[in-house]
């Protein structure tokens, strides 16, 4: 998206960041922590649960900026957030976020979003440690920190739910950005083992995305045909993404489930990632 970030702000929120600080008061409404909430998909995620009703704890690894369509929705929604900026370079960072959400609006979060992640350019044949554990890091270790505080910290009875997101390509990997698809291979991984853990306390699911949101990398041209190279002959949007995150979140009797939100791209098999084809 080209949109331009904006200032961090919290709009609806029942006191400042430069006032008295204290728990803000969420009667009656969950919680929800977005990973990445900030921007791009994590933004796009962010507005549906705020439409959807939900506060908001919106995390950023190095700013809380909001993409403008992500500042506009939670404005006109009177939505009550907070941003809260954590590198999860250091993984242990993650653990901590947790309990700092839970201060600030009195309560721990409801719903736990792991959307943030990072993305590299390696293959096996000039791929390096420091690339292998930096995504790591971020992609895995940190939402399992996040899971690790989520299940542990005190909190209610109600329904309480964590929504990875993974990648279509899970399911038949390539050799681009190996880093990277590695990473999402392990949280994948983490989806099913904690899901079978904690039960019945949380549910854990995951949406796999396929390519969404292009970057410049991409023209339209290329997208097009890209578009018509699906099985389904056409390409997710960013807010069907955000439905199946909603559906997840509601769906109080799924556990353990990927959703593929990709127009069928994880049925088959593509040589190189989609940015290398259809040039």
């Amino acid at each position: 998206m080209n949109e331009e970030d904006v200032p961090y702000r919290p709009l609806g929120s029942a006191r400042g960041p430069t006032e008295e600080a204290g728990a803000l008061p969420i009667a009656g409404k969950r919680l929800a922590l977005v990973t990445g909430g900030h921007r791009r998909l994590g933004g796009i995620i962010a507005a549906a649960l705020a439409k959807a009703g939900h506060s908001l704890a919106i995390h950023g690894s190095h700013d809380t900026r909001l993409d403008s369509h992500l500042a506009l929705t939670l404005e006109e929604q009177g939505t009550q957030w907070e941003g809260f900026v954590v590198d999860f370079a250091d993984p242990e960072n993650a653990e901590e976020l947790i309990a700092q959400v839970a201060a600030r609006f009195g309560r721990p979060p409801d719903i736990l979003v792991n959307s943030a992640a990072m993305f590299g350019q390696d293959r096996l044949d000039n791929v390096t440690a420091d690339d292998l554990m930096r995504h790591y890091a971020v992609n895995c270790a940190a939402p399992t920190m996040l899971t690790k505080a989520f299940a542990t910290v005190p909190a209610g009875v109600g329904d309480r739910c964590i929504i990875n997101i993974l990648d279509q390509r899970i399911d038949h990997p390539h050799g681009d950005q190996l880093a990277y698809t590695l990473s999402k291979l392990a949280l994948a991984g983490l989806t099913r083992t904690s899901a079978s853990s904690l039960v019945p306390q949380v549910r854990v699911n995951a949406v796999a995305p396929g390519l969404t949101i292009a970057t410049p990398d991409y023209d339209a041209d290329q997208m097009a045909r890209l578009e018509q190279m699906m099985p389904l002959g056409r390409l997710p949007q960013a807010e069907q993404i955000a439905e199946a995150v909603l559906y997840l979140v509601n769906a109080s009797a799924v556990t353990g489930q990927t959703l593929y939100v990709d127009g069928g791209a994880h049925m088959r098999s593509y040589d190189r990632d989609f940015m290398h084809l259809c040039r």
